[in-house]
């Protein structure tokens, strides 16, 4: 009966994810060495079986040591593809998720979904997406891993000085000081061509805005927009976004947002007539719906994208 050494088995386990065609070549060399090893130990005044122990030891996992002899790699992304996929990740998260929120949303809405109905299906529909953003990307990252030469070129563009991308602004330019102004200037006006003359020929004095907002709510409005404006005038003197700025302008995206969010709610926002009008029948009132709707997301997505770029502005500017 022949006895199984521990060199046999280590052999035989590091040869199992070994090619046929290199297997012999590989296991003799690697029972010379190992035997090398012992033989050196054991000339030194260790026991046999203690040398042959210590030496498989050091040796360490044999499947590892197979891949060494292989080149196979024990990662799914090693660093050669890693920043590729990463951005890929980070770009795919960026678009898909908030799209994906969005059109769930609005279709929730539009059929009449309670605000904990639509949350309750947005997160765990997020959380899928995410994952398999997460699995396919790195699933196709590390089939190319292993299906490419380690010598040959990677099938990405090569990194060049043109790739650099241009140094983050802090927001607090004498650009960024006008476009606010102007953006706000327009807005203004806007607001009160709409209440005076309205935006559609054929029905002068038509609306869109509901003219029960006239006087109040758009003083109260006006009052805010000037308020934005100094607060940008203050941001531009100061030079950089601070994170007492960041929180200042996250109080006026609220104090904007969520009265508009509830004369929205309650009909009192949009001219109730506006769409009966201008489409006669009942596809006026569903116009009005689904416009109402959009309206909504437009507010709220406008105010929390502002709010979190300024947050990332002072983030930025404080590190800097």
């Amino acid at each position: 009966m022949t006895t199984t050494t521990l060199t046999d088995r280590y052999v035989d386990a590091a040869m199992r994810t070994v090619p046929e065609a290199q297997r012999d070549d590989l296991a003799a060399e690697l029972r010379g060495s190992i035997d090398d090893q012992i033989d050196a130990r054991v000339a030194e005044g260790e026991e046999r079986t203690d040398a042959e122990r210590a030496v498989l030891t050091d040796l360490g996992d044999p499947d590892k040591l197979a891949a060494g002899y292989t080149e196979r790699p024990l990662w799914l992304i090693g660093p050669r593809y890693f920043l590729e996929w990463w951005r890929l990740l980070k770009l795919l998260l960026w678009i898909v998720l908030p799209c994906a929120a969005f059109g769930i949303a609005l279709a929730q809405v539009l059929a009449g979904a309670g605000i904990g109905e639509v949350i309750g299906t947005i997160v765990p529909v997020l959380i899928s997406v995410t994952v398999h953003l997460g699995f396919w990307t790195v699933l196709v990252f590390a089939v190319v891993e292993r299906t490419s030469r380690r010598d040959a070129k990677t099938p990405f563009l090569p990194w060049t000085v043109d790739q650099l991308p241009e140094p983050r602004t802090r927001g607090a330019g004498f650009g960024d000081l006008i476009a606010s102004l102007v953006f706000l200037l327009f807005a203004a006006g806007a607001i009160l061509w709409d209440l005076l003359i309205g935006f559609v020929p054929s029905e002068p004095g038509l609306s869109f805005l509901d003219p029960g907002l006239w006087p109040t709510w758009i003083i109260g409005l006006f009052v805010l927009m000037a308020l934005e404006a100094a607060f940008a005038v203050i941001v531009y003197a100061v030079g950089r976004w601070t994170p007492w700025l960041a929180v200042v302008n996250g109080i006026l995206n609220i104090a904007i947002a969520v009265p508009a969010l509830w004369l929205l709610s309650q009909g009192r926002l949009i001219n109730p007539d506006y769409f009966p009008t201008i489409i006669p029948g009942e596809s006026g009132a569903e116009v009005g719906l689904i416009v109402s709707t959009l309206v909504g997301f437009v507010i709220a997505g406008a105010a929390i994208w502002d709010t979190i770029d300024g947050g990332l502005k002072a983030v930025r500017a404080r590190r800097g």
